[in-house]
């Protein structure tokens, strides 16, 4: 009955090949310019989760790792006196992973075209080859572990296989952690770096995000041991805990840049599925306005036979008559039922946001408005007969509303208390990198710009848009390549101001911002 426009199912007609430039200006023309300044970034390591492990396209792959913003930094550095950098790279470039034989997480998405015609991101065919269980030796110069929040990385056992089950581990950090009860940044002070980055934090805000805000605002509960996870950390252990990890960092004289938490709303996952996409011709919206009308009139009704007085009564059943237009409308949502919201749904606002992951065949079947049956076009024609409904027909009626689960959205309240939280943990990182004299930057920022009309670079510009912006891979939280020398030239120039350092940038057109497509290959 509904026709949706969803904007990332038609990303093959937009084209997907991105231009990649020639430059002319090698960084080998000119090594006698570059300079370390007052920096020492002979051993760099790398701090933080997905972002700074290279994860991308909802998988940690080896090309992921390689084109992480670490990687691209270690190779910059080595104009200017930077070391080796060593990676825990996966097997294989399939992504997800096995633990004692069985796969445990998918492998890494690809655009691949259906039987609709239309391209959607898929996970690509085959079996991985990491087997976590298989431990690496020696120390790892990038310690980004995906999935981690602020408080994991100064979690003992942390790398423990066998805290996998009841959370108390990180599969990845098993993988290479130096003991069974190692912590993340253990591991990284016992390599004493003289260089590091920190790009933590994020995980505090986008579990709850991407749960659609089911888990639980932590704030003012001092105890991270308690937490789902799903919940916002309480800011003042993200203050404590971030300022005791850079402490340890920088306790035997290390320089390194502290990276703030990006604006998780303004990423594609929750911009890509518009809340309007519910689109009518004039005879559906008719159809779904005197649906609506109708379920107001009956619960007046229902009201009133309460004992709730009429003007009362008709005033709580206003809400939902609802008026729909030809053309794009807003999706209906389930809220909690409260008294001043009996039937517990609503129509979305303008700002609130829909998940990228949401079912698509089921839009198109009614979710999100309403799914008509036959014995709900039965009780309508009893009304527009004037008959009573029954009270089983009421229930029918007001069954048939099929409202976007708390799940698949972010509301208003969810919304602010991720902005919060956000701004208080960011608050936190300019406040610790000006009291360490540590170099900081804005990715919050440099992330807005590039979801608001994009940043421009020798061979085009990078946007936010699904699929064909180049900043953002395909599970539309990561970054792709592009995104990460974005990100990588953003630190370096940091870090030029602040150690008056001459270290190059990086030719972003270099970099790879285009998803894979068709069935594709493990290469």
């Amino acid at each position: 009955m509904m026709k949706n426009y969803i904007k990332y199912m038609a990303v093959l007609a937009l084209g997907l090949v991105a231009c990649e430039p020639e430059f002319d200006n090698s960084v080998e023309d000119n090594e006698g310019f570059y300079d370390n300044g007052e920096a020492d970034f002979g051993n760099y390591v790398a701090l933080g989760n997905s972002l700074t492990a290279g994860y991308a396209d909802g998988a940690l792959f080896i090309q992921g790792q390689e084109n992480s913003y670490p990687n691209i930094l270690a190779q910059q550095f080595s104009h200017v006196g930077g070391g080796d950098f060593r990676q825990p790279l996966m097997n294989d470039n399939l992504g997800g992973f096995l633990v004692n034989g069985t796969q445990q997480a998918s492998t890494r998405l690809i655009l691949e075209v259906g039987s609709s015609g239309s391209p959607a991101p898929t996970p690509i065919p085959g079996t991985p080859t990491t087997e976590i269980g298989n431990t690496l030796s020696g120390s790892f110069n990038n310690m980004g572990v995906p999935g981690a929040k602020s408080f994991h990385l100064g979690f003992q056992g942390y790398g423990n296989i066998a805290g996998l089950q009841n959370g108390a581990a990180n599969p990845y950090f098993v993988r290479f952690r130096s003991s069974e009860q190692a912590s993340v940044i253990g591991d990284a002070v016992a390599q004493n770096p003289t260089f590091f980055s920190l790009w933590i934090g994020n995980n505090d805000v986008l579990s709850y995000a991407v749960s659609g805000g089911t888990g639980v605002n932590q704030t003012g509960n001092p105890n991270p041991l308690t937490y789902g996870s799903n919940d916002i950390t309480d800011p003042q252990v993200f203050a404590q805990t971030y300022s005791t990890m850079v402490q340890a960092l920088t306790s035997e004289g290390a320089n390194g840049v502290l990276i703030n938490i990006p604006s998780v709303t303004s990423t594609p996952y929750f911009n890509t599925v518009p809340n309007n996409a519910l689109e009518l011709d004039a005879s559906q919206a008719a159809n779904l306005t005197a649906y609506f009308g109708a379920v107001s009139q009956v619960l007046t009704g229902v009201l009133i036979s309460q004992g709730v007085p009429q003007q009362q009564a008709a005033a709580l059943a206003s809400q939902y008559a609802i008026t729909f237009n030809e053309g794009t409308n807003r999706f209906i949502i389930d809220v909690p039922v409260t008294e001043t919201n009996p039937l517990g749904f609503r129509q979305m606002t303008e700002n609130e946001l829909i998940q990228l992951q949401i079912d698509q065949s089921a839009l198109l079947n009614g979710y999100g408005s309403v799914v008509i049956t036959p014995e709900v076009e039965q009780v309508l024609a009893t009304l527009m007969q004037g008959g009573t409904p029954t009270p089983e027909e009421v229930g029918i009626l007001f069954s048939a509303v099929s409202g976007l689960d708390d799940v698949d959205v972010l509301d208003n309240t969810e919304i602010s208390e991720i902005e919060t939280a956000t701004t208080a943990f960011n608050t936190t990182i300019q406040n610790v990198a000006e009291a360490n004299g540590l170099a900081m930057v804005d990715a919050n920022a440099i992330l807005n710009q590039v979801a608001n009309g994009g940043i421009s670079y020798d061979g085009g510009v990078i946007t936010a848009e699904f699929a064909t912006g180049g900043a953002f891979s395909l599970d539309g939280i990561h970054l792709t390549p592009r995104g990460n020398a974005v990100i990588a030239n953003e630190i370096i120039k940091q870090l030029n101001e602040t150690y008056n350092a001459t270290i190059p940038v990086v030719n972003i057109g270099d970099y790879n911002g285009s998803p894979s497509i068709g069935s594709g290959s493990a290469q």
